[in-house]
């Protein structure tokens, strides 16, 4: 299986003090990697280091074998890398045909952008029959769904979703996690970072654990779900 994501012993830190520490992982093509762990265990922190809004201060991030450590945001997204936040970050007052075409700029050529529109319009049919409504009036899962098609617009080679159904109601939660397997069984390179632990680890290929910004587990999603910590720390079993 190819390797398409390395993340060698990197140590990130806010101002002088390290939140992650020699955390080492890597996602293969056409993988879907988990990464749980408690509130302020470093998640977010490594997705965002990864996106290139944070750099390691040690240690190396490979993407298709080359080393991408110290490189900027916007040369990370064009190297095929999409970040899709917890804080949604949508365009309120522009549309939702707007919002997605911002999320292709980094294409020229309008047929592409527009079979990736329709894409995006099959995964979340919503967003299709509110394609003029302005984004700030969709309800909250709405809004997920849209800022996750944006991330999709750009036909990203690796899509980090990081707790892409947080707040959202539990029927919508269900939903949200669906069109996540169902990226996944289209063959997107996904790394996914969730607070459903069980259904996280239960589509992912592989998973990490977290905790206070190191690894303290790693193995297959199955295998993940019967260590004791992700059964009394997540499960309540």
């Amino acid at each position: 299986m190819k390797s398409m994501l390395k993340v060698e012993k990197i140590e990130v830190r806010y101002s002088s003090v390290p939140v992650i520490h020699d955390v080492s992982f890597h996602v293969n093509e056409g993988e879907l990697v988990s990464v749980v762990g408690a509130n302020g265990s470093g998640k977010t922190t490594l997705l965002k280091t990864v996106a290139g809004t944070l750099h390691p201060s040690r240690g190396m991030i490979e993407f298709e074998n080359e080393d991408i450590s110290g490189s900027a945001a916007k040369d990370i997204v064009r190297k095929g890398i999409t970040y899709v936040p917890e804080e949604r970050r949508i365009f309120g007052p522009l549309s939702v045909e707007e919002n997605l075409k911002l999320g292709a700029y980094i294409i020229e050529n309008m047929a592409e952008i527009a079979r990736q529109m329709d894409y995006v319009y099959s995964l979340f049919p919503v967003l299709k029959a509110r394609h003029k409504q302005a984004g700030g009036t969709l309800s909250g899962g709405e809004q997920q769904m849209l800022a996750i098609g944006r991330g999709l617009m750009s036909d990203p080679k690796l899509l980090m979703l990081d707790e892409p159904s947080l707040g959202l109601m539990p029927k919508l939660v269900d939903e949200m996690l669906e069109a996540v397997a169902q990226l996944k069984e289209a063959g997107k390179t996904i790394l996914l970072v969730e607070q459903n632990v069980r259904e996280a680890l239960e589509m992912a290929d592989r998973g990490y654990v977290l905790q206070t910004g190191r690894t303290i587990y790693k193995g297959t999603g199955k295998d993940l779900l019967e260590t004791d910590i992700v059964k009394k720390a997540f499960l309540g079993l």
